[in-house]
């Protein structure tokens, strides 16, 4: 049976036990690196809680899809959305989270730079604070040992060091795609092309705590980047001035509960 392509306003289905975590892999013509995450990420999981994978194929032209449906028999814990065109990380991140049906979410690329064996890591830190009785709570990766070219990494640290001066964050990798943190969280967020690259921000728009933990990081070994500086460059400045807008307006100290 084809994969069914949910909306983005779909609730997640119910039908099958529910997991504690959700893992959302957003990719696009990565066929090489598919199968070799899906068995990390299983490794890493497998002792630690009840998981799902959500892949998310933002409409790969390469085999990336016959990948994917040749490891769903292998991998009951996968499961494959797939857009009809090319919409995007944030788009893919969206479906994958609304189309999951753990609690948590845990966010990794797709080209196998991030090491799911960091994942318990995140995990753990989520676990403490919810223990303390901290509400929303987001977890961010930071590649303290990045393994991209020069230029990806000083472009990196400047755009990261603009960000923090212009929107307070205090985070120092938020490109960095290992997070974790309640699917309830990201559904409260608000929706824009390009929004994965300032979760940290919006999260704590939404009143969130963000805690950063140092991961792994490792050297792209096949397929090709879908990003460029200079493209990164041109669609940051509109977007970071829209999220400067978004955090001035943002509710203060409003809160709602049920009245019992």
């Amino acid at each position: 049976m084809p994969d069914r392509q949910l909306s983005p306003a779909e609730t997640p289905p119910t039908s099958r036990s529910t997991p504690l975590l959700s893992v959302v892999v957003p990719v696009l013509n990565e066929q090489d690196n598919v199968a070799p995450l899906v068995a990390e990420i299983r490794a890493a999981l497998g002792p630690v809680c009840p998981f799902e994978i959500v892949y998310v194929d933002d409409g790969s032209t390469d085999r990336t899809p016959e990948v994917l449906a040749s490891l769903r028999a292998q991998a009951p814990e996968l499961r494959v959305i797939r857009h009809s065109r090319r919409a995007g990380q944030s788009a893919g991140l969206r479906s994958g989270v609304t189309a999951a049906r753990g609690r948590l979410i845990a966010t990794l690329d797709g080209d196998r730079q991030n090491d799911p064996a960091d994942i318990p890591k995140l995990l753990k830190v989520w676990q403490d604070a919810d223990a303390a009785g901290r509400r929303r709570v987001m977890v961010t990766g930071h590649r303290v040992n990045r393994r991209d070219s020069w230029a990806k990494r000083r472009a990196s640290v400047f755009a990261n060091a603009v960000r923090r001066a212009l929107l307070g964050d205090d985070n120092p990798d938020t490109g960095c795609s290992l997070k974790l943190y309640e699917r309830e969280l990201f559904l409260r967020l608000p929706y824009f092309d390009h929004m994965h690259r300032y979760l940290p921000a919006l999260a704590q728009r939404e009143g969130a705590s963000v805690s950063v933990v140092p991961v792994n990081h490792r050297a792209r070994e096949s397929g090709r980047s879908k990003y460029n500086n200079l493209g990164r460059a041109l669609v940051g400045i509109p977007d970071l001035i829209g999220v400067i807008w978004l955090i001035r307006r943002a509710p203060r100290g409003l809160d709602a509960h049920e009245v019992e």
